[in-house]
């Protein structure tokens, strides 16, 4: 699988990147870890060589499944991992990331995120340049090798930049869902910072396996995901209906389709996750998929179906 440039980092990360907050299984339902493990390691043997994971999935569970899967392919992986906003004063940066390093297995952590901005969730407000400075020490003892941010707006990452070099965003991100392209996009584009997109395939609507009546089980934390609400559930079946013919066309599956289109967009990678082996190897098959300026454009438009529609505010789920 090719590779892109994360940042100015000079690490290479896959387009698709492995996502692991079902492997903690917190707010999921049904997720057993053996067969995580298996869908990791398949996507890695796969190519998707980057996974993305964060101390607050599972209380650190996804972390140790993510070593469980790939500890004896260390040297090939990237790891990419998040401490939470409860953790950005200088010490407590320096404890979580230490807590990640020995739940990886590894010595260290090829891009390592702030999670959510200090404040958000109702917690302590922390200067960024405190947050940074605990950054910046654990890259200079090379526990770290990049700096990332998460859920930041383009204001945030101007302030952080201020205190340090930031590579990467990771913003929830795909064709239903592009708050980023209004606000920190440009931004990131015009100073290097790869973008690295979660939730891209609206978790799991774009695949359209969600019928226009689907109950979630009890428990799975995507019942609140706004996309779910009536008024704009309706939009999201219209528009899956107008993509199915795309997807036919070039004999792919429209999550693959979704997926496509959103790493063609600039500086753009998807994070996409996956409950058992096969779920892994479809996902490679969408950086083989080659769609034409005007296929992007026409998928664009589709898109906006859904998008238009929405309030601006980039949390996707109703708190």
């Amino acid at each position: 699988m090719e590779t892109r440039q994360l940042g100015t980092s000079g690490i290479a990360i896959a387009p698709i990147i492995m996502g692991t907050w079902q492997a903690g299984k917190k707010m999921w339902a049904g997720i057993e870890d053996s067969e995580t493990i298996k869908a990791i390691r398949a996507a890695f043997e796969a190519g998707i060589t980057t996974v993305d994971t964060a101390e607050v999935y599972g209380e650190g569970h996804s972390e140790k499944i993510v070593a469980q899967a790939l500890s004896d392919v260390r040297d090939r992986a990237i790891y990419a991992t998040k401490v939470f906003a409860n953790h950005l004063k200088y010490d407590l940066v320096i404890e979580a990331c230490d807590r990640s390093l020995k739940n990886l297995n590894t010595d260290y952590i090829d891009l390592y995120q702030i999670h959510w901005p200090s404040g958000s969730w109702k917690t302590e407000i922390v200067p960024i340049e405190e947050t940074m400075s605990a950054l910046n020490k654990l890259k200079e003892q090379g526990k770290i090798r990049a700096i990332g941010v998460s859920n930041f707006s383009r204001i945030q990452i101007e302030e952080a930049m201020e205190y340090g070099r930031i590579d990467s965003l990771q913003p929830p991100y795909s064709l239903f869902w592009r708050s980023v392209e209004k606000d920190a996009m440009p931004y990131c584009v015009e100073n290097n910072i790869t973008i690295i997109a979660y939730s891209s395939l609206a978790q799991g609507i774009l695949t359209g396996k969600f019928g226009p009546d689907h109950q979630f089980e009890e428990g799975d934390h995507r019942a609140k995901n706004k996309l779910f609400k009536p008024e704009n559930y309706a939009r999201v079946q219209l528009a899956l209906n107008q993509l199915r013919p795309i997807a036919e066309r070039h004999q792919v599956s429209l999550g693959n389709l979704a997926l496509a289109w959103l790493i063609a967009q600039p500086q753009t990678n998807a994070i996409v996750g996956a409950r058992h082996y096969q779920q892994s190897l479809e996902n490679t098959k969408a950086v083989e998929i080659k769609l034409s300026a005007e296929e992007l454009k026409e998928i664009d438009t589709i898109g906006r179906i859904v998008t238009d529609r929405l309030d601006e505010n980039p949390v996707m789920w109703e708190l």
